[in-house]
């Protein structure tokens, strides 16, 4: 327990509070029981330690562990909060549950045992809530984490901080914005530092290593999170790993699922199962028709890598074009995508995008209603033709 007491401590002190992400103000904080999910690096730790830095004049109110630790192995999250409620903690915070067998059935035991015991968990972005043994799905209230916008990024960066821009906003007055923006900074050197890097807040501490750190927690992913939460074998640990990297080498519009299950020595539904874990887990992205939506056991129109710097470290000559559908179907994702008959992204089952370079036009959606053209390496736009980059101030 003094380890874990003296870590958290520790950790307390080295946190930052000059930048925050974007979701901390959402999180209704007063609920006894939230759960933080999204894959790894993205920013979770810090943000419960930024949370309890700000709230808590006295930090001894609240505690924070992460459960991967060595203390687990011999002590379960029941005893942790029995001893912490017994020293008048009111707070906890827990992160990485869903390395912790169980962990949900003693969230909840806690949660029915100590009504004034205020819990805050972490896990990966694959954690399902369960709905039988401990049905917690009543009880929790979710969040999901992405990585940094690029509004994010300029603010981590100390370069601009700049207010979120609602879709609607950037669709009718994306002009007049966008000229207001470029006056004040080069954006284009900023837009391609973020591409490269600017996605996952761990780049600052890494330099040059950011990279290899990068395929090091994609390894972590796929050896550990999945079969933490999946309960999958290790032969189909090692088939996801093998279809990660076909996929970092295939053009997104070629994707032939029966030569992947050759390639593989897996049947079909084996490689629509990994395509599902791997999307699960945060590592890439299936668009698929508005008529048909998404199922576990059907053929995605399109695979994309979940974001950029994914893409890059995977595969450093990766086409420019997959780049920028990459780049907005992550900065559209909390809004409904599809693939679209014509263009490339359908948004919300209303907008339809072509997403190209700054020569692209409207050719492949002449006469569409609601149809945009989203450019890169354009500071401004005019018409329906709109600069990529201004997708990243929608969070």
């Amino acid at each position: 327990m003094q380890r874990l007491n003296q870590r958290y401590k520790q950790l307390l002190d080295e946190t930052s509070l000059d930048f925050t992400r974007y979701i901390y103000q959402q999180i209704n904080w007063d609920n006894r029981l939230i759960l933080l999910k999204g894959p790894k690096g993205v920013g979770k730790t810090t943000m419960l330690l930024q949370h309890i830095k700000r709230t808590f004049d006295d930090p001894s109110k609240a505690f924070y562990a992460s459960v991967d630790t060595s203390w687990f192995t011999t002590h379960t999250i029941v005893d942790l909060a029995e001893y912490l409620v017994s020293h008048g903690v009111t707070h906890l915070f827990l992160d990485e549950v869903h390395k912790y067998l169980g962990w949900d059935r003693q969230i909840k035991e806690i949660y029915d045992a100590y009504p004034k015991l205020h819990i805050v968990i972490t896990g990966s972005s694959m954690l399902q809530l369960s709905k039988t043994e401990a049905d917690l799905s009543r009880r929790c209230r979710k969040y999901v984490i992405q990585g940094m916008s690029f509004r994010e990024y300029l603010e981590f960066e100390h370069i601009a901080q700049l207010p979120t821009i609602p879709l609607e906003t950037i669709l009718n007055d994306h002009q007049t914005i966008a000229a207001h923006l470029t006056n004040q900074m080069p954006i284009q050197k900023y837009f391609e530092q973020y591409l490269d890097h600017g996605y996952y807040p761990f780049y600052k501490e890494e330099g040059d290593g950011f990279a290899t750190r990068l395929e090091e927690g994609i390894d972590w992913i796929i050896n550990v999170e999945i079969p933490a939460v999946e309960r999958v074998s290790y032969e189909l640990v090692y088939k996801i790993k093998i279809l990660l990297g076909i996929l970092a080498e295939l053009n997104p519009y070629t994707l032939n699922v029966s030569d992947l299950a050759t390639k593989l020595e897996s049947s079909r539904d084996s490689v629509y199962k990994m395509l599902d874990l791997l999307q699960k887990a945060g590592l890439i992205r299936r668009l698929y028709q508005k008529s048909t939506g998404m199922k576990k056991l059907q053929k995605p129109e399109k695979i994309l890598f979940d974001n950029t710097n994914l893409m890059y470290a995977l595969s450093p000559n990766s086409d420019v074009g997959t780049m920028r559908e990459t780049f907005t179907a992550n900065m559209l994702s909390t809004h409904k995508l599809a693939m679209p008959t014509k263009g490339d992204l359908m948004i919300d089952n209303n907008y339809i995008f072509e997403v190209g370079g700054k020569t692209k036009d409207y050719g492949q959606i002449a006469n569409i209603p609601n149809s945009y053209v989203i450019a890169d390496s354009i500071d401004v736009g005019f018409g329906n033709k709109i600069p990529m980059w201004l997708f990243g101030f929608l969070y």
